[in-house]
């Protein structure tokens, strides 16, 4: 037992990031991106970054304006958990309709992955809001890190299944098996984890009331100095970390030569230092505090981003994906972290609502910021990797600006 969840909810709860990670392991970041620009575009000169960086941005789009309201709903109606189970198998269908796309089917392909990733997004709306629930303040910072731990395992594994195919060729059989693999370790999940408890009203009557909701966030957030200025830097630096890892399989191919097997090999060690990074930073992010983990990780970065501009080998190029595949899981975990122990209880979902409308509407401008430098330099990814650079700079300059409720606890 926890003082909050349950054990069995506690890792029915983690387990959901193990089956989840599948998909952006897949889909969104080793397998799918270059499959959709060499198959589905089949353009030069970046017009396959173009175009992957405005499907990313119209999905990443949807979710931002559509999450607060319905973090709201799921406040006022007490259906969490039946938004979180509607929105995965949006997101588990979007990914098993990928079998039916042929060779140049940009819209098709453009279609589904918008769907997929919109269910998956949005998932995680609600999956994030149960964090608060499961573990109490103190705790936070190892529960988040033990969900983005398994969620790396689950990552590993996928790209393994995923390689067996893409060896044979048979990409239908990859995406099949990826939204199989995401639908059989939700089940734990779907069954373990609590309804939300007290009074409920009907979820037309919560649409009605969530537009009152959106306002009074809106308010609460400005006043509350903390959680507004973390948001901003959240803006800024998650930006950087989600492009990258959209284009991160992209740049692999084209900068440094990688084939599609090679790429994926790199991505399955990637989940190995990230697995590392999310357990071996847990505890200081319970012990110093999620801010000052997540200012040590966004140097790495920053070193990370300059580094990729000059660095011409392969070898190089592994090298520093597993330094920045270390601080991955870490700064995913401590932003979460950091973001549950700044909202009050009882208002999880709506909030965290408003994470992910910062989360994605900043992964609007990331996915086109990059697509459109490497079409301006003509297909050249290296000036887009420096842009990024400036969004972690950024992001860790303002995160300075947040008062750390763990590092300002009285001892």
């Amino acid at each position: 037992m926890t003082d909050r969840g349950t054990r069995a909810q506690v890792w029915s709860w983690a387990l959901f990031d193990f089956a989840n990670s599948a998909y952006p392991a897949v889909i969104t970041t080793a397998v799918f991106p270059i499959f959709f620009k060499d198959f589905l575009v089949g353009g030069e000169g970046g017009q396959g970054e173009f175009w992957w960086g405005r499907a990313v941005s119209t999905s990443a789009l949807f979710v931002a304006l559509t999450a607060p309201m319905l973090g709201a709903i799921a406040d006022r109606s007490r259906a969490r958990k039946q938004f979180l189970v509607f929105y995965t198998l949006v997101c588990i269908a979007g990914v098993a309709a990928m079998a039916l796309l042929g060779e140049g089917m940009l819209a098709a392909g453009f279609a589904v992955f918008v769907v997929a990733n919109v269910g998956f997004e949005s998932a995680l709306v609600f999956y994030n809001a149960y964090l608060p629930d499961l573990a109490p303040k103190e705790r936070l910072g190892r529960v988040s890190g033990l969900g983005f731990g398994l969620g790396y395992v689950g990552s590993a594994i996928g790209l393994g299944i995923a390689l067996m195919f893409v060896l044979q060729g048979e990409y239908e059989a990859v995406w099949l098996a990826t939204a199989a693999f995401f639908l059989i370790f939700s089940i734990p999940a779907f069954r373990n984890l609590p309804a939300s408890r007290g009074p409920s009203t009907s979820v037309a009557r919560a649409a009605v009331l969530g537009i009152r909701d959106l306002w009074e966030v809106v308010v609460y957030i400005w006043r509350a100095k903390d959680l507004r200025n973390f948001l901003l830097a959240f803006f800024f630096y998650i930006d950087g970390v989600l492009t990258i890892i959209v284009m991160a399989s992209l740049v692999a191919t084209e900068s440094f030569g990688f084939t599609q097997t090679g790429t994926i090999i790199l991505f399955f060690i990637v989940q190995f230092s990230a697995l590392a990074g999310a357990f071996a930073l847990a505890k200081p992010t319970d012990a110093l505090g999620p801010k000052k983990v997540l200012t040590g990780v966004l140097v790495l970065w920053i070193a990370a981003g300059i580094a990729s501009y000059f660095i011409r080998s392969q070898g190089a190029f592994y090298v520093l994906a597993v330094v920045a595949g270390f601080g991955l899981g870490s700064v995913q975990s401590a932003s979460r972290a950091l973001m549950a122990s700044l909202i009050p209880d009882g208002q999880e979902a709506k909030l965290f609502g408003f994470y992910a409308l910062c989360g994605k509407s900043s992964s609007v401008i990331g996915p086109i910021l990059f697509g459109s430098v490497v079409l301006f330099f003509g297909g050249n990814q290296r000036p887009a990797m420096l842009a990024l650079t400036a969004l972690f700079v950024i992001g860790a300059l303002l995160l300075q600006r947040v008062r750390d409720p763990k590092a300002a606890a009285p001892a």
